[in-house]
C-alpha cells in the first residue's frame, strides 16, 4: 500500500532531481531582447556582440538588440518586457533601493555578467574654454556650457553629484548664465567639436576611441577630481577610486585621479535558472570572440564576468560560473 508519506518522499525526490537537472542542462531561451544604449555607442556594440554569442551557441534562439537608456532598461527587465538589459551595477543598486530616479524599489533585478570593470568618470574641457578645474568653475561662477549623458542614467546622476561635491548645482550653473544639456555621449562630443559645449562628463572605459576621435579636431584638457570629491562620490554612489594613467590620451601626460563604476548585464529574478545559465555558458564558450569583438570586453577575464557586486548574481548565472570553476 502506497502511503501518503511515501508519495511525499517520491515527490520531493522528483523535485530535487528536476532542480539538479536544470542546472546541469541549460535550456536556451527561445527569444532574447537586450536593451542597451544609444545606437553607435559602446553599449550598443557590446549588446550586439553578446547576441552573437547566443546565435553561435543556440541557432534556434531569436535575438534582438533594442536601443535604450539604463533607467528604462532596468524597468523593462523588471516588468518582463525584455529579457536582458545593460546598466551600471551601482545604478541597479539604486533601483533595488528605490533611489532617484526610481519612485519605488525594483527588488527583482539580478546580474548575468559584468561587462565593463572600468567605467571611469572622465571629464573633458575644450582648451579654448580656459577651464582647468571644477573648483575654477565654482569660484569664478563661470557660465559654463555642460554636456551630461541622458537623463535617467548613472552617468547623468554622477555628473550632477560631482557638482554637488564641489558645493554647487545645475541650477547654480544656469543662474551664472550657463546651461546643462542631457544628451547621448556622441551627441555631446559633437557639440564640443562644434563649440556649443565647454565641458563634457561621462563614465566609460579608457582610452575612449570616441574621445580620441574628437580630440583630432578639438584641443581638449582632461580634468581630475579632488580627494574630498572622490570620497563624497564613493560614499554616495558606491563608486571606487581609480587613476587614468598619464598618456592614456596624447593630450594628457599626467595621471588623472577619478572614480569608476562597473557595467553589468541584468535580468529579472523571474528568468528561469536554466535560461540564465544558458546565456552565461554561451558567453563563456565564446569568450575569445567577445574579447576580440570590442576593446572594452578585451579587458575582461572569465573570472571577472562573475564580479557583479553590488548586484547579486542570478542563481542560474551563478550555477554556470560554478560549473566552470570560476566561483565557489
Amino acid at each position: 500500500m502506497i502511503t501518503t508519506r511515501l508519495i511525499a518522499g517520491l515527490f520531493s525526490s522528483v523535485v530535487l532531481l528536476t532542480s539538479q537537472f536544470s542546472y546541469a542542462n541549460p535550456i536556451a531561451p527561445e527569444k532574447v531582447t537586450l536593451a542597451g544604449g544609444s545606437v553607435g555607442g559602446a553599449w550598443s556594440a557590446i549588446g550586439t556582440v553578446i547576441g552573437e554569442t547566443l546565435r553561435k551557441e543556440y541557432p534556434g534562439t531569436s535575438f534582438t538588440y533594442e536601443p535604450g537608456r539604463e533607467s528604462g532598461n532596468v524597468v523593462l527587465v523588471s516588468q518582463g518586457k525584455v529579457q536582458l538589459g545593460i546598466a551600471h551595477a551601482q545604478f541597479a543598486k539604486r533601483a533595488l533601493e528605490g533611489l532617484d530616479p526610481f519612485k519605488q524599489p525594483l527588488s527583482d533585478l539580478r546580474a548575468i555578467a559584468m561587462i565593463d570593470p572600468q567605467a571611469a568618470v572622465q571629464i573633458f574641457a575644450r582648451t579654448a574654454s580656459g577651464i582647468t578645474s571644477i573648483e575654477q568653475i565654482r569660484d569664478k561662477k563661470m557660465p559654463v556650457r555642460v554636456a551630461l549623458n541622458s537623463k535617467g542614467t548613472l552617468m547623468a546622476i554622477t555628473g550632477e553629484q560631482i557638482f554637488e561635491a564641489y558645493g554647487f548645482s545645475v541650477k547654480d550653473i544656469e543662474s551664472w548664465g550657463g546651461r546643462v544639456n542631457y544628451v547621448a555621449y556622441n551627441t555631446g562630443l559633437d557639440q564640443v567639436k562644434n563649440g556649443q559645449i565647454d565641458l563634457i562628463i561621462n563614465m566609460l572605459a579608457f582610452p575612449s576611441s570616441q574621445v580620441v576621435s574628437a580630440a583630432r579636431d578639438t584641443p581638449l584638457k582632461m580634468l581630475g577630481l579632488s580627494p574630498a570629491a572622490i570620497k563624497t562620490l564613493n560614499t554616495k554612489l558606491g563608486t571606487a577610486t581609480i587613476d587614468v594613467p598619464g598618456n592614456t590620451y596624447s593630450f594628457e601626460p599626467v595621471a588623472i585621479q577619478t572614480v569608476r563604476g562597473s557595467v553589468v548585464v541584468v535580468a529579472s529574478a523571474k528568468m528561469k535558472d536554466s535560461e540564465a545559465q544558458a546565456i552565461v555558458e554561451a558567453m563563456l564558450k565564446n569568450f575569445a570572440f567577445l574579447q576580440k569583438a570590442h576593446a572594452t570586453l578585451a579587458r575582461l577575464t572569465p573570472e571577472s564576468l562573475a564580479q557583479t557586486a553590488p548586484l547579486a548574481l542570478h542563481p542560474g548565472a551563478a550555477a554556470a560560473y560554478k560549473k566552470a570553476g570560476l566561483i565557489k
